[in-house]
């Protein structure tokens, strides 16, 4: 991953031309993008910022094939649905030791791709790449749910390369 500095630029040219890509993060929320990998791609782009304060960000790859709707899909949840069975939990982890990964016995496996930590995404754009390791959904997750008032807004973009 890597950063930059031209954060009102880029908040402003996806207000002008992807206003989808703007996401408000509740407090003790955590919002996943799911971006199934495309055929025809062979690596994945993402860049985010937030207006004010930190939050949370990781990427995770889910193994197994995209289904036939190949669009990219935003999920919302709070923290008690993250939260699966202890008996059933196969790895866990607090956003501040960089990572959590619920598994249960019925979901398919996954691979950290990028930690989940707190992100300084206020101050400049993250950005970052990963090539396909296979066919496969990419989860980006955007953790809030350490903030018991603040909600944040999120600014993001993804894309894909040949």
């Amino acid at each position: 991953m890597w950063t930059r500095k031209d954060i009102k630029e880029f908040k402003d040219s996806i207000r002008r031309e992807e206003k989808e890509s703007i996401i408000k993060v509740g407090h003790g929320e955590i919002v996943t993008v799911r971006v199934p990998t495309q055929e025809e791609g062979s690596c994945l782009y993402w860049e985010f910022a937030t207006d004010s304060y930190d939050i949370g960000f990781g990427v995770l790859f889910e193994w197994t094939p995209p289904t036939e709707d190949s669009n990219v899909s935003v999920h919302i949840s709070d923290i008690e649905d993250e939260e699966s069975d202890p008996d059933e939990a196969v790895d866990t982890q607090d956003i501040e030791s960089g990572g959590k990964v619920r598994l249960t016995k019925d979901q398919a496996p996954m691979s950290v791709i990028v930690p989940i930590y707190r992100r300084d995404c206020h101050e400049e754009v993250y950005a970052g790449s990963h090539a396909y390791p296979s066919q496969g959904v990419y989860l980006l997750k955007f953790d809030n749910s350490y903030s018991l008032w603040r909600s944040k807004t999120l600014y993001y973009r993804v894309y894909y390369t040949k």
